[in-house]
Parts: C-alpha cells; structure tokens; sequence
C-alpha cells in the first residue's frame, strides 16, 4: 500500500479527524471536500459526489479510499455509488462508512451501498457505527442550550460512540490490509439512555440537563419549526425507530479488536468537549 490515501468529505467531524491519524501515522493523503477545506499535512483537493468530472482527479495516486455520505443525504445508494464503482475499477481498496443495523434488511439504503461495494470486486472493510456522541455538541446543541435534549427515542439505550474512536478505527483500517473483507459494529463501552446521557452531560458542563421524550410528530414540527425541510425532518425522526425498538442498544469490542484501544465513554466524550457543549 504505496500509495495516496483518499478521505472524501474531510471537512466534516470524522474526516477531519481521520485525516489527522492518518497524516500522524506517515501516510500520504489527500483530503476531499466540496469546499476543498484545507487539512494541515495533506494535500487538499474539491470533490463533490454528485459531480463525476471531479472522480478522476481525486482519484489520481490512490490505493485506498474512505467513503461516507455527508450530512443531509437522504440516499446514499445515488449518492455513493458511482464513486465506488469508479474507484473500484481502479483496484482501489475501499474503507465503507455505513450505519449500525443496516445488514439487518436487505433493503436498507446502507446495506444495499455495502452490497454494491462487495459485488465491485474491490478490497473492503465496512465500518457501522452506532449513534455519534458528537451529536450533543452538533445537533442538538441549541436544546442543551436550553437545558432539554428533546428526541423520539422514548426509554430505549444507545450505545453512544465518540467520533474520535470512529476515525481511529477508520486509519487503522486504511493501513492493514488484516481487516479486509470484514464489517464491523462500532459502539461505546455501554448502552445508555437519553436519560443517563442528559445526566453525564448535565455533571461534565455543570448546568441542569433534562431528556424530554417526545413522539415522532412533534419531533419533526419541533424540527420544521426551526427551519428544517419536513422531508428531512421526517427522514431524522426516522433514526429514532431502531432506538425504540431496541436495536441501538448493542455494544461491542470491535473498536478495541481494530484500534488495540478500548472506545471512550459518555463522560470522556462529555468531559473533552464541556467547552463546545457549552457554547
């Protein structure tokens, strides 16, 4: 594996990040992002998924490449795959972010981009994280601002995961080839409720936090009344049915098994970022 590493979408909270493991392990790498946000130690390039005139030179010097969906993105069979059967025809190993669960239905959206992927032929690793604990100090930072973390996730458990550890299994994945041909479930150590999060976070800023459980339609006019599109506020109610029927609530030791290093908990996650939870 001489050559360049490709991280698409290494502006955002995991690819940021996986571009600086990688950059601090010695690789080569070339950070992708519609904005061509500049990353300290690699080469930075603009790349939009949608756009295909964009493929070939990002893909000019690379053996590897890390695939995730931005933000937003309701359909990750469009937006995915023709960068993968593009790199795949290049012999380009692939390191696949898809999402926790999605090899339970073949017809889920993940599942069928992790499909596609196996079928290319191409060297894979699939990682499926669990709930990004990011999310407090992202998404639904304006309600901790309020003191309320309001979702539709009734009393069911996560097993919330640092988006620290998600980008140190991905470096790890992106230079062994031990791991390929493998999927693995990333998650914290333990499965908590939004009940015991709301508490940890409330302890780590030092400001009373509340979880208000919610049903699915007052979570998506809370969302529309804040600005976001019904349809995406519907997709992001969505989320929360698999932590209400419990399939969230998994924990496992594949981040240890691929970074030697057992996953962060909710308090160091929420410990570390106190300031941005506070913000």
């Amino acid at each position: 594996m001489g050559g360049k590493i490709l991280v698409l979408g290494s502006g955002g909270r995991v690819g940021s990040k996986l571009v600086r493991a990688l950059v601090e392990r010695g690789e080569r790498v070339k950070a992708a992002s519609r904005g061509a946000t500049p990353a300290e130690g690699a080469e930075t390039i603009a790349f939009d998924y949608r756009d295909c005139s964009t493929y070939g030179h990002a893909l000019e010097g690379v053996d590897r490449v890390f695939v995730m969906a931005p933000d937003g993105y309701m359909d990750p069979v469009a937006l995915l795959t023709p960068m993968i059967h593009a790199a795949a025809a290049r012999g380009v190993k692939h390191v696949l972010m898809s999402v926790i669960g999605a090899d339970a239905d073949e017809d889920h959206p993940y599942r069928r981009v992790e499909l596609f992927l196996e079928k290319t032929g191409a060297q894979f690793t699939i990682l499926r994280p669990n709930t990004f604990a990011d999310n407090f100090h992202g998404h639904w930072l304006e309600g901790i601002r309020h003191g309320v973390i309001a979702v539709p996730a009734a009393d069911s458990k996560t097993g919330f995961i640092d988006v620290r550890d998600v980008a140190e299994c991905a470096a790890a994945a992106l230079t062994t080839d031990a791991f390929s041909g493998l999927a693995f479930d990333l998650t914290g150590p333990k499965a908590l409720s939004y009940h015991e999060a709301a508490a940890i976070l409330s302890q780590a800023i030092g400001r009373p936090i509340v979880y208000k459980p919610v049903d699915e339609e007052t979570f998506v006019d809370m969302l529309a009344t804040a600005g976001v599109p019904e349809i995406y506020a519907r997709y992001v109610a969505g989320v929360f049915r698999p932590v209400r029927e419990g399939r969230m609530d998994r924990v496992t030791a594949d981040v240890e098994r691929l970074t030697g290093k057992k996953p962060r908990s909710l308090e160091t996650y929420a410990k570390d970022n106190a300031a941005a939870l506070s913000a």
